[in-house]
């Protein structure tokens, strides 16, 4: 697990892709916020099956604040799940997968009557009808992306929603 931290941390390609993702969420809040900081783009947080770059994005929100909705539409979707640049990305992605995406890699979560709420992005989701699930999941895909690495990812990320499903 150290090793692949380590080189998960080193890696110029999972750098340059995480950047965009934080770039376009900075970008995204400019708009709705007075001041937008970020930490450090070096911080790992390791799960039972795979480990991701982690940086938390803090804004001081513009007054009246923006209800939680607002900040959600501005920020979905975000290049994890939709490319970019936005627009083309998505034009591509719609042309390549052949599927709808249905609730996958939408936001998940809640908001109250003041507006507050706290989000999520469905990266790794599953829609179940009576006996039969389809899982979802993905990888970005940035230059430098290497196939089989990215199947790797793909399959450790599905892995824990298996077991789930196939536990008896």
């Amino acid at each position: 697990d150290d090793a692949l931290v380590a080189a998960l941390v080193d890696s110029p390609k999972d750098a340059a892709e995480h950047r965009i993702v934080v770039d376009a969420v900075v970008d995204a809040l400019a708009h709705w916020c007075t001041e937008v900081g970020v930490s450090s783009l070096r911080d790992v947080v390791k799960l039972a099956s795979v480990s991701h770059l982690t940086t938390t994005v803090r804004g001081a929100l513009v007054q009246p604040a923006p209800s939680s909705l607002d900040l959600v539409g501005a920020l979905h979707p975000t290049p994890a799940v939709g490319g970019w640049p936005t627009a083309p990305a998505l034009d591509l992605i719609e042309g390549l997968e052949g599927f709808d995406r249905g609730l996958y890699a939408g936001p998940v979560g809640w908001t109250n009557a003041e507006g507050d709420g706290e989000w999520a992005v469905a990266l790794r989701c599953a829609a179940l009808d009576g006996a039969r699930a389809h899982l979802y999941t993905g990888a970005g895909l940035v230059a430098g992306s290497e196939p089989g690495a990215e199947w790797r990812e793909t399959q450790a990320k599905l892995e824990p929603m298996l077991q789930a499903l196939l536990r008896p």
